[in-house]
């Protein structure tokens, strides 16, 4: 790409109010981080700007995580276009954007991590995922409008039932890069913890 992740970072923010920069420190400050990770201190946080935020991100988080971090943030935020646009500019693709799948994206090590000829953890456990999730409508609201458009998202929260509303995010799988997989499982890890602790033991 011809920019970098900082300056994507750096845009995205400069895109925000005052208001919806305030509410994205705030949200950012309370993030649930993956192991290993810290959250940027709120004192450094209060008068950083775009550009200074974007150095605390990829400080703290590294570029391939803070570009996840701020997008799934951003979201949080409402505000879902400028999350878009990021994973967009990016070429990390939000997953109704983009339908080829992307090898080149790797994370940092976690579980959900598997060789691109293995099968991806949510896809092994479908149907435990299926049958066990519960939150449906929290994991939905956190793909909505990053992973999800709004057609899907109707789609899919109308259905009657947990195990309804999951096979039908299930039929989106084939059509998704790395990057959305990886998503869906760390928003069914924040939101489902004990049960996706139990699938990782067997």
């Amino acid at each position: 790409m011809a920019k970098n992740v900082r300056c994507y970072l750096r845009e995205a923010l400069e895109d925000l109010t005052e208001d919806e920069l305030r509410k994205f420190k705030a949200n950012l400050n309370e993030f649930q981080v993956r192991p290993g990770y810290n959250n940027v201190p709120k004192g450094r946080l209060q008068k950083a700007d775009a550009l200074d935020l974007s150095d605390l991100l990829i400080s703290y988080y590294g570029e391939d995580y803070a570009l996840e971090v701020t997008a799934a943030v951003l979201s949080d935020s409402n505000c879902k276009p400028q999350a878009r646009k990021l994973l967009k500019a990016t070429e990390k693709g939000a997953c109704s954007f983009v339908q080829s799948p992307m090898p080149h994206f790797s994370t940092h090590s976690r579980k959900a991590e598997v060789q691109p000829s293995e099968v991806h953890f949510i896809e092994r456990h479908r149907e435990a995922l299926i049958q066990r999730t519960a939150t449906v409508e929290g994991i939905l609201d956190r793909l909505h409008g990053v992973v999800l458009n709004d057609e899907q998202y109707q789609k899919i929260i109308t259905k009657r039932t947990n195990q309804d509303k999951m096979r039908e995010l299930y039929k989106l799988l084939p059509s998704w890069n790395r990057y959305c997989k990886d998503l869906l499982y760390e928003v069914l890890k924040e939101k489902n913890k004990f049960l996706i602790d139990d699938l990782e033991g067997q």
